[in-house]
């Protein structure tokens, strides 16, 4: 059971105003120094405006984290806030770059339950936010974001914010795919992420080789993992790369997760940790699995809980009401190597200690 593996709780403290934030965690990434960045599928309200911003958390003690501050995209990042969120859905830092990406998909209108004849009518409205076709990264130096800067650790290389070269309502990974045999027909579709529809929730880099975990769509039971690389391609622009030898731009694993979508990854050395839930918009089973030795398995199309490759780790508490496990990061924590932070979507009332404050759950990792 999960209750075993639980080792702490960390306080999470933002500033004033921030209670729509800390209710809509989607992602997080601890980079070199200590500090904790944190994305979210909606906009920020600051001065007035919504902004898409990251977040940036530093220590202020043993499991609490506060000195909130927020970075606005598009000082950085050619972003449009007009346009829509970006719906950021994984981050992850790596090489003093922190990565971002995007969900990628499409939404249908809410409900707004005040009239029932015009939320049906809702409902027939499905758009795409250009924003959400987003991969990025960006320069991390002392906490701060940057467009550009020398790298600390090898002064003659310069660090630069880019972001995977966009097309209108798309980029070059969602043109690559209108032409595959499994996901051709969800991406030309625009079938909404949460109805089983194209949907990126995580995001894992090594070197410029990234690896991108799908909600949905989940066929037959298989979730699907997007394995790329990045080239760069001008001083502000990323393109995919050919894969090895061939002119395969991305490539496709297949992980048999009990029918469940891919949430968040991250790399645990060469094992890539996977917190898996429903692809839908319900609460349910959520679980933590574990794909041993992954970055020498790349040649692998394949993957099934039977091999010796994948398993299931533990099972995350489940709530009815909310607690959508969302996000995850390694996190040391209390003489423990091996921790796993995780952060909630629609936390649990349990969980705010205030209007401005949560906690996230930390995990043992049995291995």
């Amino acid at each position: 059971m999960a209750e075993s593996f639980l080792l702490s709780r960390v306080l999470l403290r933002f500033r004033s105003g921030s209670r729509s934030l800390l209710s809509n965690l989607s992602a997080v990434a601890l980079d070199s120094d200590g500090n904790l960045w944190v994305g979210s599928d909606e906009l920020s309200q600051i001065d007035d405006q919504e902004l898409n911003t990251l977040d940036r958390l530093s220590v202020l003690k043993c499991c609490e984290y506060g000195n909130h501050e927020p970075f606005p995209l598009h000082e950085i990042l050619k972003i449009d806030d007009s346009l829509g969120e970006i719906d950021i859905e994984g981050l992850d830092y790596a090489d003093s770059y922190l990565w971002l990406t995007g969900s990628h998909s499409t939404k249908r209108k809410k409900p707004k339950g005040k009239s029932l004849e015009k939320d049906i009518q809702r409902l027939t409205k499905v758009q795409p936010d250009p924003n959400r076709y987003l991969i990025a990264r960006i320069p991390v130096v002392e906490g701060q974001l940057h467009q550009s800067c020398p790298d600390p650790k090898q002064p003659d290389r310069q660090l630069t914010a880019a972001c995977l070269k966009q097309k209108k309502q798309g980029n070059h990974l969602m043109k690559a795919l209108h032409h595959d045999d499994h996901l051709a027909d969800y991406v030309a579709n625009r079938l909404p992420g949460k109805e089983n529809g194209f949907d990126v929730e995580g995001i894992a880099v090594r070197q410029n080789r990234l690896f991108l975990g799908l909600r949905g769509p989940v066929l037959r039971g298989w979730a699907i993992l997007l394995e790329l690389e990045l080239e760069d391609a001008d001083v502000d622009t990323l393109a995919l790369k050919p894969l090895e030898s061939s002119e395969q731009r991305y490539r496709k694993h297949f992980l048999q997760l009990d029918g469940l979508g891919i949430r968040d990854i991250c790399f645990y050395g060469d094992d890539l940790l996977i917190l898996a839930g429903p692809t839908m918009d319900l609460t349910g089973t959520q679980r933590l699995y574990c794909w041993r030795d992954a970055l020498h398995r790349l040649n692998e199309t394949v993957c099934e809980l039977e091999s010796n490759s994948l398993e299931c780790v533990f099972e995350l508490p489940y709530s009815s009401s909310g607690d959508k496990a969302e996000g995850i990061a390694l996190f040391p924590c209390l003489g423990e190597a091996n921790a796993l932070l995780v952060l909630y979507d629609s936390p649990n009332s349990s969980r705010r200690v205030d209007q401005d404050s949560v906690y996230g759950d930390v995990f043992r990792l049995p291995f």
